[in-house]
């Protein structure tokens, strides 16, 4: 293996004769740089993209920063500015991949990867690692250096599949949160709207269309608090407010879904450690 400048370690193979086409590998290899070492900025002419295999680094595009460590990969694409830099502390080891292709950037748009989302994270490395030796020992071996470029291909496509059910594994879950946040949007919405009314949570999941366990696991998650929690500080807060106008406690409990005033009562003080007529004459008291 021989040393580039600035590297521990660098080896790269060259495709002898890439095929002009969808997709077509131009050259591949692994390395090693030093604590601080920086490419860029700079613009390419082709995609390349890297895999880290150890240590740490930054990725710089489109007015973004992002730290890949072991497991992530970073795409830089053509015609954009861009530099990415080993840390100095834990140089990072990777290896990388050149290509070229009128489908390459569709394809990996395809795949959730954009200049403005370029790393997928925590990819699996040990198959990435055997993909892109193979791309290396691709080249160099054969007579006709078409199937040399055909051998590569494959290889890289399987490099690709890899890179994309990783990032639709993340896209998923970030589909799945979203959900979850509509979900929860839609039950505080209800809850606004309706907590005049005896309502449960059981009837809010039913309505809503969840069931009562998948709704209360994911707001607790969001807000902090449970679906009957949340209600209860709805129907206080309002009743804060009526306590300031001229409604008897019965007509106060009654408008924020308490037919029972004594019941409001009690949790009325549960919340502000006071009775609704002792909070009322704090406030007479206090204007």
């Amino acid at each position: 293996m021989r040393v580039a400048q600035d590297h521990k370690s660098f080896e790269v193979a060259l495709n002898p004769a890439p095929a002009i086409g969808e997709l077509s590998v131009l050259f591949s290899g692994q390395g090693e740089p030093v604590g601080g070492h920086k490419i860029g900025p700079a613009v390419h002419e082709y995609f390349l993209i890297h895999t880290v295999y150890g240590g740490k680094g930054t990725l710089e595009i489109a007015g973004h920063t992002y730290s890949c460590t072991k497991g992530d990969t970073f795409v830089i694409f053509p015609d954009w500015l861009v530099s990415y830099e080993s840390d100095r502390e834990e140089p990072w080891r990777y290896a990388w991949v050149g290509f070229t292709g009128h489908y390459a950037k569709t394809f990996l748009s395809s795949l959730g990867i954009t200049p403005q989302h370029p790393v997928v994270a925590q990819c699996d490395l040990l198959r990435l690692e055997t993909y892109y030796a193979r791309i290396r020992t691709s080249f160099n071996k054969h007579v006709h250096t078409q199937l040399e470029d055909t051998e590569s291909s494959g290889w890289f496509r399987l490099l690709l599949y890899e890179l994309g059910k990783a990032n639709a594994d993340a896209i998923a879950k970030t589909q799945q949160q979203a959900a979850s946040g509509r979900s929860v949007e839609q039950a505080i919405r209800y809850m606004s709207l309706q907590y005049a009314n005896p309502i449960s949570i059981e009837q809010i999941a039913a309505d809503l269309g969840y069931h009562r366990v998948h709704l209360s696991k994911i707001f607790k998650q969001t807000t902090g608090l449970s679906p009957v929690q949340y209600l209860f500080q709805i129907r206080m807060k309002k009743a804060e407010e009526l306590l300031r106008s001229s409604l008897t406690i019965a007509q106060v409990a009654a408008s924020v879904g308490y037919p029972d005033a004594l019941y409001f009562s009690k949790q009325f003080r549960k919340w502000k450690g006071m009775t609704p007529s002792e909070f009322r004459k704090e406030r007479k008291d206090g204007i």
